[in-house]
Order: C-alpha cells, then sequence, then structure tokens
C-alpha cells in the first residue's frame, strides 16, 4: 500500500500562535509567547498542553487555559529532571564503585573482558563493542596514559576502564554475569534489594529515566514500558505496591529506596515534596501519586 505524504507544513511563528488561539488558549502577551515558542518549540511543549485540551483529536483546549499553565508544567518538570538526575547520578557513581572493586576481588581486574564470566554471549560481545568504542573516543588522560605506559594488550583494568562507559554498559554487564558469582548477589544487598534479578529490572527503569533527561523530555506523567520490579517485601522503609508499577510514582519511590542506602543523610527527597508542594497545580493522580502518599514510610 503507497504511503499518504505527510500533509503538515511548517508553521510560522505568527501562524503558531495564532493557530494555538483559534484552538482556545488565552495569550496574554503574544511578544513572550513567541519568545518561548522560539527558544523552546512548539511541537516539544506540544507534550506539556496535551493534558489541557478537553478534546485531543481536534486540540481544543478547556476553557480559559493560559498559554502560562503550561509555561508552568513546563517549568515544573524541568525542575522536576533536575532533581531526578541528581539522585541518578549517585545512584550510577555507587554502581560504577561496586561493579569495579567486588569483580575485580573475585575475579581479576580484566573480568570484563572474559566471556567465561558471562552467560549470554551476544549481550557479552555487545558490552565489549561499547566498551572499545568508549575507549577510542575519550580524551581521558589516564586512559591514553595507560596505553602509552602498558601497551594495548589489554583493556585498562576495571577501575580506569569501567569510569568511561555508560550507566546502559554498566548495567548491561551486572545483568549479564554469570549467577554463580558471588559479586552479583554482593552488589544487589548493597542497594538493599533482594537478589540480582530484582536489580536488574530496577537498573533497566533507572537508565530509561536517565536517558529521558538527558534528552530533556517529558517525564513528570510518564509511564515506562519497562517499570521497575515491585518491590513486596521490602528491608527498609517503602511504600506499599502501587496501582500502577509504570506510574513516576513508583519510580521516583525505588530511586528514593536505593539512594537511601546508599547516600544516607541526603536532602533529596524534601526537595522533591517541596517541589510538589510549591506546585499545587500539578495533578498527582496524573503521577501515580495515591491520596495519602506522604503517609506511606518512604515518603514521611
Amino acid at each position: 500500500m503507497k504511503k499518504e505524504d505527510y500533509p503538515k507544513k511548517v508553521l510560522s511563528l505568527d501562524k503558531q500562535l495564532t493557530q494555538l488561539k483559534d484552538r482556545g488558549l488565552v495569550i496574554d502577551d503574544d511578544k513572550i509567547a513567541k519568545n518561548y515558542l522560539k527558544n523552546i518549540s512548539y511541537f516539544r511543549l506540544q507534550g506539556y498542553w496535551w493534558e489541557f485540551q478537553i478534546d485531543k483529536e481536534n486540540h481544543k483546549f478547556v476553557e480559559g487555559t493560559n498559554f502560562n499553565d503550561v509555561i508552568n508544567l513546563y517549568t515544573f518538570d524541568r525542575k522536576l529532571r533536575l532533581l531526578l538526575f541528581d539522585v541518578l547520578e549517585r545512584i550510577e557513581i555507587a554502581l560504577r564503585t561496586k561493579l569495579v572493586y567486588y569483580p575485580s576481588l573475585e575475579l581479576g581486574q580484566w573480568w570484563f573482558e572474559d566471556k567465561n564470566n558471562f552467560f549470554v554471549e551476544d549481550f557479552f560481545n555487545e558490552s565489549v563493542n561499547e566498551i572499545e568504542k568508549e575507549l577510542n573516543r575519550t580524551k581521558e588522560i589516564f586512559i591514553d596514559k595507560h596505553y602509552e605506559k602498558y601497551g594495548a594488550e589489554h583493556k585498562p583494568p576495571a577501575y580506569k576502564t569501567l569510569e568511561i562507559v555508560s550507566f546502559g554498559c554498566l548495567s548491561k554487564l551486572y545483568s549479564n554475569l554469570n549467577n554463580n558469582i558471588g559479586s552479583k548477589d554482593r552488589i544487589a544487598t548493597e542497594f538493599d534489594l533482594p537478589n540480582p534479578n530484582f536489580l536488574k529490572s530496577w537498573l533497566l527503569s533507572f537508565n530509561t529515566i536517565r536517558n529521558i533527561i538527558a534528552h530533556h523530555s517529558r517525564l513528570w506523567n510518564r509511564k515506562l514500558h519497562f517499570p521497575p520490579k515491585v518491590l513486596g517485601k521490602p528491608n527498609s522503609d517503602f511504600i506499599n505496591p502501587p496501582e500502577d508499577e509504570r506510574s513516576m510514582y513508583y519510580s521516583i519511590s525505588c530511586l528514593l529506596y536505593v539512594l537511601n542506602k546508599i547516600s544516607p543523610g541526603h536532602s533529596l527527597k524534601q526537595k522533591i515534596k517541596n517541589l510538589l508542594k510549591e506546585n499545587e497545580f500539578v495533578d498527582l493522580e496524573e503521577m501515580g501519586f495515591p491520596n495519602e502518599w506522604e503517609s506511606e514510610a518512604l515518603w514521611k
């Protein structure tokens, strides 16, 4: 079947404003609105004004919706992404540290090059290829100095090489380790999770969130395709099993649960609570938050 030609054309900023007004969006100041559209883009903001449309097929806005409402939601989402990126940075560094330390003690400093340590050869090969690319691309002096002094028969040891690979690669390396390797259980325990299958699931979800944030994409009411596995019997303060494990409420709760273990005394939970309180217009139900979420042990 022959595909249709895409019918929509790029609209000038003036025509974008006219179209939004025709659809019922209140714009108090054309100049300010045009500046936002010039620097954020119509298409990106579209993901935020979707929530304000009563007729999504014809793109009609709820009566009284103001352009400022859209910008406020966009700004809230940006602040949320920044807070969660802080959480993810700490988790990534903790994973990197543990994935260097324990397997290197148990298996030697070049464990990541030995396919016998992994149970899916294709995943092992993918990881090695990604590591090779990062080593060839990196401008880190400590990598250049290593090759200069020791040659290239081996890659630099884990404590050097794993410093330059992505969160996704770290996650894949961990998940693909053979289950009889003691380090795999040890690392899961240090993340306060019952077994490696839980950590594998949670890392996959955390990496998805990290990628969303890295691309500055909408996050606040996102539903994850690969949510963290539901933790029904936590070792520490957590939440009751969620109604929707794909919700941001559950993912944020999982992030905080791990952060409480690896960075006790952090202030990020309070910062997230403050952000939600400062933006009462945000529909917490859309994010999956239950009515009594602040009474949950994790959030107290």
